[in-house]
């Protein structure tokens, strides 16, 4: 049928290509590339460094020492790294730190392809790719906050570690596959191409909003500043203490009494692997969760979502049948997602700009430095008191660390601010509408 004489035929509209949301600007879609493709490359390289461990003829003991020396030297630099990444443009930092990592798993997988390598050997580039990622841990967390600001931060925090959650899946799972069908070297040399890859990102990086820094007073001055930003807050240096203790508990629980559980109480390594499963799944959920809700009391809703954290200590110790632990790991998962990014979203609201780094490598050094002491006494005290008791004793210690912290007034009255000043973060504000506002509403560890 013709059209109407001076109408216009019907011309079918395109549709619109979707439109990356102002909050998620250059830096932020960099930085956000770039840890997916490092997460990628790293859980793979994790379990083919272990099987490489065992194929050379090492034992269980071999494979922890292995893993020891990538721990030891991130606690011994990561507050030096913090200090130097405050001082120096991060991304420079983040791409030497790369670059450092791209040629240790690339010498570790030419080691392990070429012939049969010497533990000392493996435990020397394993310390010097721990070393690097403590110089690069402050930067990126430091780089991460000064790329976002406005009303969307929350959400910002929320996608990026979905973002790196879901590539850790993805990477275990491909690794594990990989090292089946190739060997544990070509994983290994992936690692290295990611590590590649993802420094020539960052290397793309604007700090152009960055506020230059000053000559300083040298690099135990900035310590002691860092140390007295954080003293001087009780609500930072009451959580950084509190998941001292969390994170050895759980790291405790998870890598030694989880798999020997599996192995005499639940029929094998299956069980677990499931629970494992699931809570990676309940970290992308939890992630999920907090792109849509913006708790206007966010440290206090984040410390209420470390409770559940004593729950996998607790199924462990019944023990709960697999698809019990698997549904509390679940729930644990979206539990650390919520403390994750309010805690985060914390930082980046009260610590200024040119201190994020030096104050990010304190809360990294609460986070792991009790881990190592804690997985190497769990042997001794299993004999001691007994499984079940050592993992109700770890449950123990979650609830009642967690339980002192919110005593502290600071945690249950710091408010998320509605408006952020751009000479806080030295970032350009996003122009975006905020979020519908939820009823409830007027920072990893």
């Amino acid at each position: 049928m013709d059209s109407p004489v001076g109408a216009s035929p019907y011309r079918p509209r395109r549709p619109r290509l979707a439109r990356r949301p102002e909050w998620a600007g250059r830096n932020y879609t960099l930085l956000t590339a770039a840890a997916i493709v490092t997460n990628l490359g790293s859980q793979g390289a994790m379990i083919a460094a272990a099987f490489a461990v065992l194929e050379s003829g090492g034992d269980a003991g071999d494979v922890g020492l292995v893993a020891a020396a990538r721990t030891v030297p991130l606690v011994l630099f990561l507050l030096i790294g913090g200090a130097l990444a405050d001082r120096l443009p991060r991304h420079r930092v983040m791409v030497a730190a790369n670059a450092v990592n791209c040629l240790s798993q690339a010498s570790f997988a030419v080691l392990v392809l070429t012939g049969e390598p010497e533990l000392w050997q493996m435990m020397a580039l394993t310390a010097l790719g721990g070393t690097a990622h403590a110089f690069f841990s402050p930067a990126s967390e430091g780089m991460l906050m000064s790329s976002v600001s406005g009303a969307q931060v929350g959400r910002a925090f929320a996608l990026y570690r979905m973002a790196m959650q879901g590539a850790g899946i993805g990477g275990a799972a491909l690794g594990g596959a990989l090292i089946a069908l190739f060997g544990p070297g070509w994983v290994l040399a992936i690692d290295a191409a990611a590590f590649l890859v993802a420094g020539a990102l960052r290397a793309f990086l604007d700090v152009s909003h960055v506020p230059p820094r000053g000559p300083g007073e040298g690099m135990l001055a900035d310590l002691r500043d860092g140390w007295r930003e954080v003293t001087g807050r009780p609500w930072l240096w009451s959580i950084v203490v509190q998941f001292a203790v969390v994170n050895a508990m759980v790291s405790a629980a998870e890598a030694v009494y989880g798999p020997l559980v599996a192995r005499d109480e639940l029929g094998g390594p299956g069980p677990w692997g499931l629970a494992l499963a699931a809570f990676g799944a309940g970290t992308v959920g939890g992630a999920l969760v907090m792109m849509r809700w913006r708790p206007r009391r966010m440290l206090l809703a984040g410390t209420l979502s470390v409770f559940p954290l004593a729950l996998p200590s607790a199924g462990l110790a019944v023990p709960l049948p697999a698809v019990g632990l698997a549904a509390v790991m679940f729930l644990t998962g979206v539990s650390i997602e919520v403390f994750g990014v309010s805690w985060m979203t914390s930082l980046h609201q009260e610590i200024p700009e040119e201190k994020l780094s030096r104050v990010s490598a304190y809360d990294w050094l609460g986070s792991v430095g009790m881990i190592p002491l804690a997985t190497a006494l769990a042997g001794p005290a299993e004999s001691a008191f007994g499984r079940s008791t050592a993992l109700w004793g770890c449950s123990a210690l979650i609830v009642l660390l967690t339980a002192a912290v919110l005593t502290v007034p600071d945690v249950r009255r710091l408010t998320r601010r509605t408006s952020e000043k751009p000479e806080k973060t030295g970032a350009p504000v996003a122009r975006t509408a905020p979020d519908p506002v939820s009823p409830d509403e007027v920072r990893p560890v």
